[in-house]
């Protein structure tokens, strides 16, 4: 077993208590992470700028909504007030059917600039406690909250300041989840609200999550919970009761993804801007287990796509490749190796992920694939072409005073530009390759 995070952190005191909290319940806490949103975002965001310019009647506490449009009557509900929600008001509901249920609404039109601004003033000062954010949507972030413990006596303590920041310098609230992973500290932002802090850690899921309708699960919409009812699973505790390979017999990956999140089991670290700039990255959990070599290069060749495609639109080359895979026995490992030449082109980047995949794997059933692209530079700067690469008759014929890539590596750069505009406007799978007709899809 592998030695506990916070003993080899030992300025973060205050956790190491809840760290032997879990240590005696078999578990071991990597890190605290918050999972912090807005409060009925667009309409708080709206009343505040409302009572800013004087307004006397705070949208928040009369019945209204943001969207659609009063005299028409069309349009869905993007955002709600409590007195709303009393009435049975839903967000995403068209305004024509919230008017039914509640004839004194007040519909007010979303305001998308003022939006952006409010968004920008709270991820300003959140990253006044610490850089590590990852802004998810407009009104919502993550915060790993671990490196910064040793300055609150508790993570509870330290939302509480920070719910109390926001409401005193912005005017509106926010809602903070924490736990150990993502996925719980999202749910558990869900909870009741506004202007609260809740946590959801594994000890607490039997207690806290499970007896809530499926339907409340992260990434369970109203059709997967339908289905699910047509097996018996009604709350997050049926859910979590199932076996994992029925559930992707009926739901393919996502049932595994779903079942894992009912365990609290979500690998996925917090992501800051600064490490999303030093890498581009894809990965896939497979619908079933991989056995072959075979298999696992058709799928790498899947995400080498995505992530050369993503770095042509960034206009970026990449000069380290890794490979990340996951075992059926949820054991990770990965690889990385460095390229003679920064490239952004598919062909390379595949050829590169299979050497270090030949390289890694040790013949056992694999469940996810993961394909990186790091050291990133600028598709203009200058870089080191390789002795094949470079175009010699040229330099022969004194067409050009420094070294050029071969015409054929060109052309090949500018199909694959013209294969993704042709995928961005008609879709991914508009145009496949020879070598993946007829085979299903792993994404």
């Amino acid at each position: 077993m592998r030695q506990p995070f916070f003993a080899l952190r030992p300025h973060v005191p205050v956790l190491i208590a809840y760290n032997n909290h879990c240590r005696e319940r078999g578990q071991i806490m990597a890190g605290i992470i918050f999972h912090i949103d807005v409060n009925s975002a667009y309409l708080s965001w709206t009343a505040v700028e409302r009572l800013a310019r004087g307004d006397t009647v705070d949208l928040r506490l009369i019945p209204a909504v943001i969207g659609g449009d009063a005299a028409t009557r069309h349009g869905v509900v993007l955002a709600k007030s409590l007195p709303a929600k009393a009435f049975g008001v839903q967000t995403g509901e068209p305004v024509a059917q919230a008017l039914k249920k509640c004839p004194d609404l007040l519909l007010v039109p979303p305001d998308h600039k003022l939006y952006h601004r409010r968004s920008r003033e709270l991820m300003a000062l959140l990253r006044e406690y610490t850089p590590d954010i990852e802004q998810v949507s407009v009104d919502e972030c993550y915060m790993d909250f671990t490196p910064i413990a040793h300055r609150f006596s508790s993570p509870a303590a330290a939302a509480a300041e920070i719910r109390a920041h926001v409401r005193e310098k912005l005017g509106f609230t926010v809602n903070i989840g924490i736990s150990s992973v993502k996925v719980l500290a999202k749910m558990a932002s869900d909870f009741e609200k506004p202007d609260k802090t809740h946590t959801l850690f594994p000890d607490e899921l039997e207690k806290k999550l499970w007896p809530l309708p499926v339907r409340e699960l992260f990434s369970v919409g109203g059709s997967t919970a339908a289905r699910l009812a047509t097996l018996g699973v009604r709350t997050i505790g049926d859910l979590a009761s199932c076996s994992p390979g029925l559930l992707e017999s009926h739901f393919k990956s996502h049932g595994r993804q779903i079942w894992e999140y009912a365990h609290g089991i979500d690998d996925s670290a917090v992501v800051t801007e600064r490490e999303e700039a030093k890498s581009i990255g894809n990965s896939t959990t497979l619908r079933e287990d991989v056995a072959t070599e075979a298999e696992a290069d058709r799928i790498l060749l899947e995400l080498a796509e995505s992530v050369s495609a993503r770095l042509r639109k960034n206009h970026l080359l990449a000069g380290c490749v890794a490979v990340e895979i996951k075992y059926s026995t949820f054991v990770k490992v990965s690889r990385q190796t460095a390229v003679y030449s920064p490239t952004d082109s598919t062909n390379a980047i595949h050829e590169t992920a299979c050497r270090l995949f030949a390289e890694l794997w040790n013949g056992e059933p694999l469940r996810l694939l993961g394909l990186r692209a790091t050291r990133l530079v600028g598709e203009n700067a200058p870089v080191q072409l390789s002795l094949f690469d470079m175009d010699w008759q040229a330099l022969r014929k004194k067409e050009t005073a420094t070294a050029v890539r071969k015409p054929d590596a060109e052309k090949q750069r500018k199909l694959e530009q013209a294969l993704d505009a042709i995928k961005n406007r008609y879709g991914r799978d508009a145009v496949v390759r020879g070598s993946q007709l007829g085979k299903p899809d792993d994404a």
